[in-house]
């Protein structure tokens, strides 16, 4: 096999990871060429409306999908954090790549901190999962909703209708715009817990070892471990865009360290669990933190929220 097409959403970020994979690819296999095929998802074009009120992740992934269905291509890159659980009869998830910086940020042209944001400030996410973590630790600050791509985003922050917006630092990072405005913070994990997959890229592929054999070669063994027992947790709990779930698995040497946190979109109830495993162990253990949290309660909990979001804030 010597030619690859990539779908690929518009959006610069997309194309960035587009063009990233296409890099690597054309290094490691000498003489095979790569195409970027450009299309516009249902997610692109709707851009007033949350996610989770018009179908949720998978709207970022389907025209794509369906692409590689048809034959136009044989692959499609996406951040992994925006990849549905299960994936249409003939694809599959077949590379999780390195990962950059899993952090969420704060940006903004006045305020160094979420400890500097004044009583009330006027903070932009539609992430149910930070919305739920900003309120618990400041209930003050008034969360507006935030769509568009990054730079749409940027835009929005510079003409001042939010005193902060909260976006991924690995998609900050790839774009080089750290310098875009005038304070850019990343997030400890301890303060907010990121989403799964946040900051890897998965590859999703037809059901053709030619095309597997090709691209295994982004593949990276702490972010397939990391991801496993993020997925896992979420699959479990069935969780998507409707309700606010974190975790975070981060190897260590041979270690993890797991950290994972549910709850209501106004914070105002959270369960988190910590666990630490070694690296050998780490088969199963997603599924086995969210049946703990289902112990405790999650699936109320999640019901429960995804009928706040559904209702009276989405």
């Amino acid at each position: 096999m010597d030619s690859l097409v990539i779908a690929t959403r518009k959006s610069k970020l997309a194309l960035w990871q587009s063009e990233h994979v296409k890099k690597v690819l054309m290094n490691a296999h000498e003489g095979l060429s790569v195409e970027l095929l450009e299309m516009l998802t249902k997610g692109d074009k709707i851009l007033d409306t949350p996610l989770a009120k018009i179908g949720g992740k998978g709207l970022f992934t389907k025209e794509l999908e369906e692409s590689m269905l048809r034959g136009e291509s044989h692959l499609a890159v996406h951040s992994l954090k925006d990849v549905p659980m299960e994936f249409p009869d003939g694809l599959k998830l077949a590379v999780i790549t390195k990962r950059a910086d899993v952090r969420d940020a704060m940006l903004s042209q006045k305020y160094k901190s979420l400890d500097e944001l004044p009583d009330g400030a006027i903070v932009g996410t539609t992430s149910l999962r930070r919305r739920m973590q900003l309120l618990e630790m400041r209930s003050d600050l008034v969360i507006k909703n935030l769509r568009g791509n990054v730079n749409t985003r940027i835009r929005k922050l510079k003409e001042g209708q939010y005193d902060a917006i909260i976006l991924a630092s690995a998609g900050i990072k790839r774009l080089g715009l750290e310098n875009e405005v005038k304070y850019f913070s990343p997030i400890d994990t301890s303060i907010m817990t990121p989403a799964s997959g946040q900051a890897a890229l998965g590859i999703e592929i037809t059901n053709n070892l030619d095309v597997e054999t090709l691209v295994s070669v982004l593949n990276d063994e702490n972010a397939i471990i990391e991801t496993t027992i993020e997925r896992d947790f979420v699959r479990v709990l069935e969780g998507g865009c409707q309700v606010p779930i974190g975790i975070n698995a981060m190897v260590n040497g041979d270690t993890i360290d797991i950290s994972c946190i549910i709850g209501l979109p106004d914070g105002t109830e959270i369960l988190r669990e910590r666990k630490q495993i070694k690296k050998d162990e780490y088969k199963g253990i997603g599924k086995k933190l969210a049946f703990k949290m289902i112990d405790r309660g999650a699936k109320d909990l999640l019901e429960r929220a995804e009928y706040m979001a559904l209702n009276e804030i989405l």
